[in-house]
């Protein structure tokens, strides 16, 4: 069991025997000797979803860059001056746990929520967690520990009825790092919840992982569960340096959101445990500027309230302590969200990631792809850097370029020059005007990057 599955585990065992209790006389749960009641085949048809489908649902549709965090308050601290001091630090949303894994807990959050404009997704509703950890859903009943599509459909159902009276609930999360035998069950309850509630985001995040088998294992799950956006986590703050593989692992995921057409979305580090050490405010811009260029359209904050010791996993600090104190993370995160991510994710979101390239980055990580000269760039000087260019869904020439420092913990000086023939000038966004400035026809751009740091340009067509 993962770090993130052991954290989610705590609450769900009596919620989903409560559950499957309801259940009986419907949910078959022989299991014949030697079978594996996770297996079995899912009469429920999975179509993947249209990208103009999932571009009006909460979170991924609207101009709002979506913030979000995991492991909030606890229930005792679960107050409405805790989640205004979520909003406050830049947040857009949260995701129930942190022992909110009954219905009750649940709505409670919905409603501190609806009063601060934060938007919630809805994690380990026990019926909706019943079906996505133990059953199949399938109306073939042989099938051991199956549930109908009906009967999944109702429960479904129930559980939504009691979060859909507030405002703020944007989604539920229907699996958090699902394998690939659960993958079917993951997308009958996607269809389910489109189904039911077709305005709202039915989410899930899947894990790790490097090379062409975890090349294979994502684009499996987009083909099994079509989900409305790929969300994955990996936390690259090593406690003897940065997890290279970080790449990899974003080139992968990254290649198979553009070709499902569904946006890609990423937890970030924000905690210390077993081999990773608490990142620096540098090393938090750090993972969300590289998050940015390789085309992110959603960052998730891990954790946010410090997980209790009891967890194991040798947690030591978040945003906010177990004994619920600011930590330096809060204050970084907060300067970092609304100072920087939102207003450069406004510009961001809409636009598609055409390219990513390693600048200077001898030698290239693995998964990554080498600088090479192109329509816009001829040539990058000084330190490594990691270009991320964007253009808009209708393709006007206009070109985005984000630049990030790919040292996290060390300044960089770059150099770019732009080909003529293709940029009649390039200007630098402003977060703090939320504008571009004017535009500068050298055809150069220099930079002195603070260390995790990145830059944003809007390369004007020639």
């Amino acid at each position: 069991m993962n770090r993130r599955a052991l954290l989610q585990a705590a609450g769900l065992g009596a919620g989903a025997l409560a559950a499957g209790g309801a259940a009986a006389g419907r949910a078959q749960a022989a299991t014949p000797a030697g079978a594996d009641p996770r297996s079995g085949p899912a009469a429920v048809a999975v179509d993947a979803p249209a990208a103009a489908a999932s571009a009006e649902l909460p979170l991924i549709g609207g101009p709002d860059f979506p913030v979000g965090l995991f492991w909030p308050p606890h229930p005792y601290e679960t107050t409405l001056a805790r989640y205004q001091e979520i909003a406050d630090a830049g947040f857009t949303f949260l995701i129930t746990g942190n022992y909110q894994f009954d219905a009750r807990s649940a709505a409670y959050a919905l409603g501190l929520a609806d009063q601060v404009g934060l938007k919630v997704l809805v994690a380990g509703d026990p019926r909706i967690q019943a079906i996505a950890q133990y059953m199949t859903v399938t109306d073939d009943r042989t099938v051991p520990s199956s549930i109908t599509t009906a009967d999944a459909t109702s429960w479904v159902r129930t559980s939504l009825g009691g979060y859909t009276s507030h405002p703020s609930l944007a989604g539920v999360s229907v699996y958090d790092e699902p394998s690939r035998v659960r993958f079917p069950t993951v997308g009958a309850l996607t269809g389910i919840v489109r189904s039911v509630a077709p305005a709202l985001l039915p989410y899930a995040n899947i894990n790790r992982g490097n090379g062409a088998t975890y090349a294979d294992f994502v684009q499996t799950y987009v083909d099994t569960a079509g989900p409305a956006l790929i969300s994955f986590d990996r936390y690259p703050i090593l406690t003897d340096g940065i997890d290279t593989d970080y790449f990899d692992t974003w080139a992968i995921v990254r290649a198979a959101a553009l070709k499902a057409g569904v946006p890609a979305w990423t937890y970030i580090q924000s905690t210390g445990y077993n081999s990773h050490r608490v990142p620096t405010a540098s090393q938090l811009a750090w993972q969300v500027n590289v998050s940015l260029a390789y085309g992110c359209k959603g960052i998730q904050y891990f954790t946010y309230w410090t997980p209790d010791p009891a967890r194991g996993e040798g947690y030591t600090q978040a945003l906010i302590t177990t004994d619920g104190r600011r930590t330096p993370l809060y204050d970084a995160a907060t300067t970092l969200n609304t100072g920087w991510l939102q207003p450069v994710g406004r510009q961001l979101k809409p636009l598609v990631s055409e390219s990513v390239q390693h600048a200077n980055d001898t030698p290239a990580p693995t998964g990554t792809t080498p600088f090479t000269p192109g329509d816009q760039i001829t040539a990058v000087t000084g330190d490594a850097a990691i270009l991320g260019l964007f253009r808009a869904a209708d393709d006007d020439g206009t070109r985005h370029l984000l630049v990030v420092n790919r040292d996290p913990d060390a300044p960089a000086s770059v150099r770019i020059r732009l080909d003529p023939a293709h940029v009649a000038s390039a200007a630098a966004f402003s977060p703090a005007d939320a504008a571009y400035g004017t535009p500068d026809a050298s055809g150069a751009i220099a930079l002195q990057l603070l260390s995790g740091a990145a830059a944003l340009y809007r390369l004007a067509p020639n």
